[in-house]
């Protein structure tokens, strides 16, 4: 293990220790102290926080699931195991236990002095629970009660009885959108007609300043008519409301996100946008709401989330670097607008999304009016935008600064040295060579030794790296090999070195698809300048392109890797 390894796995521990001995790890605090590794520590801490406590998370919507599906079959059992029922406290008569999740449980109840039934919810380890779990549990009736949308479960009350916080809410009886959808995917126009109102509440919430963070399926409830209800606030982030200035409401709003500010990962896998699988790297707002409704929307289409995998880590890790499955690819009879409205939504660069819910309502009313919908409506500038814009991945680029700047150098050396041997043998009527493979041979094999090396210090090597890095490779080997083949066709050295600009060219072509839009610069600017190699030889002028190609490389290299090198160190 390297000394840096060693350093990051204590760092871990040392964070580790006291979040079990029940204190607030003060990630930032060890960011400072050990700058260098920043974005390890902040991506290995989130995944450790997600591995330690998705087990009482991951209950949640299972348990949920199972509890509004029992609604629908008649009377419940009054116990879950060994957990007997509350007694009878203020205006409350639970009956039955309908769900819990990591933090809290939910009983159907009688309101006494109404008469009706109501969900009352609970904290799960009653006094046992820590500050935390009352804070968030009280932010969540906060944050609930400040709504009143008719797609949303309304809260009735908030109240604490013998120490303990619980509040009542709307009774739905029916069952969650999760259940419907693992029966099989649903027809088309149904998916849109129910996601519609759920869009308009999220869409109300925002307006009053309420992020959900946790859209899932089996957060959204549907009564026996077949209405959708909104719930589950447990995740919420207050910002401030749409059209308030900064006051006690910002006040409250960073109140309540010191909850959630230590770099963990907040919400659901499956479901949870890019930025905040990311953890406190991401800017999470009213687009990663956006991105969950888009996933919700996917999983009607396919009967599956978009991103599914054998941990939490795993499918983490796909939401961070992968792009979902094509809709009509799992469900070849899902309609092809809502499939672009769904991608949409899921696009991983926040800008690229709707602007927000209720523009993402809007496309879904338009696709069920047979209207054109905007997410097919993009301007030759907007798509021309795009394509030049960095990818998700392009973050990567970052550890890769320094060593393509002293790889464009590499690049430059090898090929004037090339040239002048040229020039040499020219002059001298000499043509071996032996000089031309041992210098690409050697210099590229030691190169590309301590290029991996120096990689591997900066940390963990992502699997789209190993993908450019492969193509890379490629690259390199070609431009070796094209002495030999030249030596088995019979042609003079470096007739074929036009072909190493081309070659070039592709290779920057695949690193404008994975990385950043602009690289097609380059790779045009090399195709450009493999050209000119192949005309320069035929002209009076002296052979100076295999020097041309090195300044073009190495100025390819060379200022992308100094532009995320200053952006690294800037951060």
């Amino acid at each position: 293990m390297s000394d840096r390894d060693a350093r990051l796995a204590e760092l871990l521990e040392q964070l580790a220790n006291e979040s079990r001995d029940g204190k607030q790890p003060d990630l930032e605090a060890v960011i400072r102290e050990n700058s260098d590794l920043e974005l390890e520590l902040r991506e290995l801490w989130a995944t450790m926080i997600l591995a330690e406590d998705f087990a009482s998370f991951s209950g949640l919507e299972d348990e949920l699931a199972n509890g509004a599906g029992r609604t629908t079959s008649g009377p419940q059992t009054a116990t879950r195991g060994d957990v007997p029922l509350p007694e009878p406290f203020d205006d409350y008569e639970p009956s039955a236990e309908i769900g819990r999740g990591g933090m809290g449980v939910v009983y159907r109840a009688r309101q006494l002095s109404l008469d009706r039934q109501v969900a009352l919810k609970m904290i799960l380890r009653g006094t046992l629970a820590s500050p935390e779990d009352f804070a968030r549990f009280r932010a969540e009736a906060e944050a609930a009660a400040r709504l009143n949308h008719p797609n949303i479960v309304q809260v009735y009350e908030v109240g604490e009885y013998r120490g303990q916080p619980y509040f009542s809410m709307q009774y739905v009886e029916g069952t969650t959108l999760s259940r419907m959808i693992a029966d099989g995917p649903l027809p088309s126009r149904k998916a849109a007609q129910l996601l519609i109102p759920v869009c308009r509440a999220i869409a109300e919430a925002h307006r009053n300043g309420v992020l959900h963070r946790d859209l899932k399926p089996s957060n959204i409830l549907t009564d026996e008519d077949g209405r959708p209800f909104v719930t589950d606030f447990g995740l919420a982030k207050r910002i401030q409301p749409i059209g308030q200035t900064q006051s006690a409401e910002g006040t409250a709003a960073a109140d309540f996100e010191t909850l959630t500010n230590s770099g963990a990962i907040i919400g659901t896998p499956s479901y949870m946008a890019p930025e905040q699988a990311a953890g406190q790297r991401g800017q999470i707002g009213e687009a990663s709401d956006v991105y969950s409704l888009g996933a919700i929307l996917y999983a009607m289409l396919t009967g599956r989330p978009p991103f599914q995998a054998a941990s939490p880590v795993d499918t983490i890790l796909m939401v961070l670097e992968q792009d979902p499955v094509p809709p009509r690819m799992l469900n070849p009879g899902a309609d092809a607008d809502l499939e672009m409205i769904a991608m949409k939504c899921l696009q991983k660069p926040t800008d690229l999304r709707y602007r927000d819910a209720t523009a993402l309502a809007d496309d879904l009313e338009a696709w069920l009016n047979h209207e054109p919908i905007s997410a097919r409506s993009s301007q030759f500038t907007d798509v021309l935008s795009r394509a030049f814009r960095e990818t998700h991945h392009a973050a990567l680029l970052e550890n890769w600064g320094i060593l393509w700047m002293l790889h464009s150098v590499v690049v430059l050396v090898l090929c004037l040295l090339t040239n002048f041997l040229q020039w040499r043998d020219t002059a001298a009527g000499t043509s071996s060579r032996w000089p031309y493979m041992s210098i690409w041979c050697v210099g590229l094999g030691i190169w590309a030794a301590i290029f991996y090396n120096l990689r591997r210090r900066a940390g963990p090597v992502t699997f789209v790296e190993r993908q450019i890095v492969h193509v890379w490779a490629g690259s390199m080997i070609v431009s070796t090999l094209l002495y030999f083949v030249e030596w088995q066709m019979g042609l003079r050295v470096l007739q074929l070195s036009p072909v190493i600009g081309l070659v070039s060219g592709m290779v920057f072509l695949v690193k404008a698809s994975l990385l950043n839009g602009r690289f097609y610069i380059q790779a045009a600017a090399l195709f450009v300048t493999g050209g000119l190699m192949a005309v320069i030889p035929q002209t009076s002028l002296p052979d100076f392109s295999i020097s041309l190609y090195g300044v073009v490389a190495g100025l390819s290299f060379f200022l992308p890797g100094l532009k995320y090198y200053r952006q690294r160190n800037a951060r």
